[in-house]
Parts: C-alpha cells; sequence; structure tokens
C-alpha cells in the first residue's frame, strides 16, 4: 500500500510539473487544443443542464474557454478543475472578477476525492485520451460515477481514430465513438455521438469523438461497475 501511495503521489506530480511547464512555455493561444468557442461541448451541456443552476464541471478545464461560454449564458453553478495551477490561474486573471462565480480546484482527476453525486454535468475535452492504462480509465470512471449525479450527464471528447498518437509529448489513446462509450459501459446511456475535426491555431486537422451519455438513474451494483470494466480489458 505504501508502495502504490507513493507511485500514485509521483505520478501526480510528474503530471503537474509537466502540464505547468507547457502552460507557462506557451501562451492560451498557442496549444494545439485551443479554440476561441468550444461549440459542440456547448451545445452538450445546454442540453443536458435542467436550468441555469445545474451543477457543471469542466474536467481538464485549465485555460479553456467553455467557462466563459457557461457564464455568458447565465450557468452559475460552474467548477473548473485541472492539474496544472498555472493554467487555473490563467483563466481566472482572464475572466476579472467573474471569476468568483466559479468553483477552482487543483488537483488529478483520478485522485481528486469528488463529493458524491454533486453533478449534473460532467464535461471532459481532451483528458480521458490521456489515460492509456486499463487501471487508469476504469479509475476515471469509478470517479465519474462518483461525482455525478444519477440522472446526470456526462460529456467527453478525445481523439478520434485518426487523431494524433501523441499530444503534448506524451502518448494518448484514441476512440472512435463507440469506442470511446463503451469505455463507460452500462452505468451510462448514449445519448449521442459526434466525429469533431478541430482545427489547430496553425490550421492543421484534429479529430476528436465525443460521446453524450446520461448516468442511468439507479446506481449500478459495485459488481456490475467491475465486470463492465474487466469485459473492456
Amino acid at each position: 500500500m505504501g508502495l502504490a501511495l507513493h507511485t500514485t503521489q509521483g505520478r501526480i506530480m510528474d503530471m503537474k510539473s509537466h502540464w505547468d511547464s507547457v502552460y507557462q512555455a506557451k501562451s492560451p493561444e498557442a496549444v494545439s487544443w485551443y479554440a476561441p468557442h468550444l461549440w459542440l461541448s456547448l451545445h452538450y451541456a445546454r442540453k443536458a443542464a435542467s436550468g441555469n443552476n445545474a451543477a457543471i464541471i469542466d474536467v481538464g478545464g485549465g485555460e479553456s474557454t467553455l467557462v466563459d461560454d457557461l457564464l455568458a449564458q447565465g450557468y452559475s453553478n460552474i467548477t473548473v478543475l485541472d492539474i496544472s495551477a498555472t493554467a487555473l490561474e490563467v483563466t481566472r486573471h482572464r475572466l476579472g472578477a467573474l471569476s468568483g462565480k466559479v468553483a477552482w480546484l487543483v488537483g488529478d482527476v483520478l485522485d481528486v476525492e469528488f463529493p458524491v453525486a454533486a453533478y449534473d454535468v460532467w464535461h471532459d475535452r481532451a483528458v480521458f485520451h490521456f489515460l492509456t492504462s486499463n487501471a487508469q480509465r476504469q479509475r476515471y470512471v469509478e470517479q465519474v460515477l462518483r461525482a455525478l449525479k444519477p440522472g446526470g450527464h456526462a460529456i467527453v471528447g478525445a481523439f478520434g481514430p485518426e487523431g494524433p498518437e501523441k499530444c503534448s509529448g506524451l502518448p494518448v489513446a484514441r476512440y472512435g465513438p463507440a469506442a470511446l462509450h463503451a469505455s463507460f459501459g452500462a452505468p451510462f446511456e448514449l445519448v449521442d455521438s459526434r466525429i469533431e475535426v478541430h482545427q489547430t491555431p496553425w490550421g492543421t486537422p484534429q479529430q476528436f469523438a465525443y460521446c453524450f451519455c446520461k448516468r442511468n438513474d439507479h446506481d449500478p451494483p459495485t459488481h456490475t461497475l467491475h465486470e463492465v470494466v474487466h469485459r473492456q480489458q
């Protein structure tokens, strides 16, 4: 247990250092995933949120502009999580006084102790594809199941089958919409899925797969989740 804890903490520190370095070295508009507006993410978030007080978490939100657009749409219960405090500080500075309307969390999505059934909408664009082991993906799904309310919605965007094989020097996993949904398994009903081609700031196309899912209204037994994950392995 001690070794496992040490290994986990070491991985988190390595990832934190890596992403802080990326954000310190590049402006928000100089990273490949930058977009002035995440229209598809915003479209799904508006469909998922039952009202402007819906609890929305943007996982890996970093310097993303999604929070700007959610605030502009009147949403008032927004949390942004990122492993990089540097990235979050950039966004807080950009928002100015509006940043006080947002809850900011610094941490690794696999390690954060989320409140139980706290969120109506879980959004992740470009975190899940960095999870390259079955154990990491299993832990991620467990975190979504912990944090998302029954009947809540998960919006996940990851590199598509023709997307890059690496990003910011790190290996990634690539998914078609069906494979991405299968990673989450039986507790999540697929509402919609799409392939989107994102244009990097320098004009290179990057393919993303999006899945928009609804968590079942009832909690699945623990063994069901484990069976789903083991079948994926």
